[in-house]
């Protein structure tokens, strides 16, 4: 067993499904810089969800700008009793149930999500991207993200970002020019930019959109702030660049929402609840035109294994999560020559390390 103390908690009987979840806390390499906030550790919960003597996991990453920890994720896991429902193939049944429990507490579902889709992947001895039919040679390469930092620090990560063929770069702090002509001192790699909500004027954000296109900039994601609809309808109508909601976008109704007022979504499991959710944001967005981006926290391979089974659906992906930290306990997709590539372990393609 990967914990001999597993689980802390358990919320079920030993008939019907079994769910376990134990609190963890991620060490990050290097400090992470947002445009308005610095964290080295990041609380998440892993999850265990036991069937028949199969086991699938799942995680909740609760970065804590998005208000859950182990505190609320063990109250919200708690309360679940999984132990109703005998087959683990009514998928749609059961998080319906995990969903409708109580409001919030994505992160807390999405780690019971990914242990079923795990747990159903094992049980029928197939990955969830075959499962889905998708082409695994589809998957895009990943962006490595440069977080907000001093100029000499800034260089260091890029030399050992050196294998990864685009960056993400943190913006919004006030040394936006500095942090892309930083990089590009040492880089001539494309680069994508996360503002992070950063910038309020939607004209002072044009300028600043065409000086990036200049320096080799993919796509701009979450330039203003999510609420303003109309500011972020009229950039994205005049950028010459792809813009791309984050905070806008937490789960499905969203997605519609998004239309017309930003080019693309960037979806991650702890914000919609899960890979259920995912793949249906995922179908909608692709069938209005728009551009779509899986995303990932700082999480384990658990959670960042389970976005990159619908990785061939995308035209990006930032699935860095477990590679900016140093205490990852399990081992899944890898990152090859820069791209997502996944394996044919069953289920969402990990195992304990």
């Amino acid at each position: 067993m990967l914990y001999p103390s597993f689980p802390a908690f358990s919320s079920s009987s030993n008939k019907g499904l079994k769910l376990r979840f134990r609190p963890y806390d991620l060490q990050l390499k290097h400090v992470f810089t947002l445009a308005n906030s610095s964290r080295t550790t990041t609380p998440v919960m892993l999850t265990e969800l036991e069937c028949d003597g199969v086991i699938g996991y799942g995680e909740a990453s609760m970065p804590p700008y998005l208000g859950e920890s182990h505190q609320t994720a063990t109250a919200f896991l708690s309360k679940l009793d999984l132990s109703q429902f005998k087959d683990p193939f009514k998928m749609e049944e059961i998080l319906a149930y995990v969903d409708e429990l109580a409001p919030g507490n994505a992160a807390a579902k999405a780690s019971v999500d990914i242990a079923l889709h795990d747990l159903v992947g094992k049980l029928v001895k197939q990955p969830w991207y075959k499962l889905w039919g998708l082409n695994p040679d589809k998957t895009p390469n990943t962006s490595f993200t440069i977080g907000i930092d001093k100029p000499e620090v800034v260089r260091q990560k890029v030399k050992e970002a050196a294998h990864f063929k685009i960056l993400k770069v943190k913006l919004g702090a006030g040394n936006d020019k500095e942090m892309i002509e930083t990089i590009r001192s040492v880089s001539d790699v494309p680069l994508c930019v996360d503002v992070n909500q950063g910038w309020t004027d939607k004209k002072e954000a044009l300028e600043m959109i065409h000086w990036l296109k200049e320096k080799g900039i993919v796509f701009v994601e979450q330039p203003m702030p999510k609420t303003a609809i109309d500011d972020m309808a009229w950039l994205t109508q005049h950028s010459p660049l792809p813009t791309i909601a984050d905070e806008a976008l937490q789960r499905f109704p969203d997605v519609l929402k998004a239309h017309q007022v930003y080019s693309g979504i960037n979806v991650k499991l702890m914000k919609c609840t899960g890979m259920r959710e995912a793949y249906k944001m995922i179908s909608l967005a692709k069938s209005l035109g728009m551009k779509v981006m899986i995303g990932c926290m700082t999480e384990t391979s658990c959670a960042v294994s389970a976005a990159a089974q619908i990785a061939p659906l995308t035209n990006w992906a930032d699935l860095d999560g477990n590679l900016l930290i140093s205490n990852d306990v399990y081992d899944g997709i890898k990152i090859i020559d820069g791209k997502v590539t996944l394996n044919d372990r069953p289920g969402i393609g990990i195992r304990p390390r």
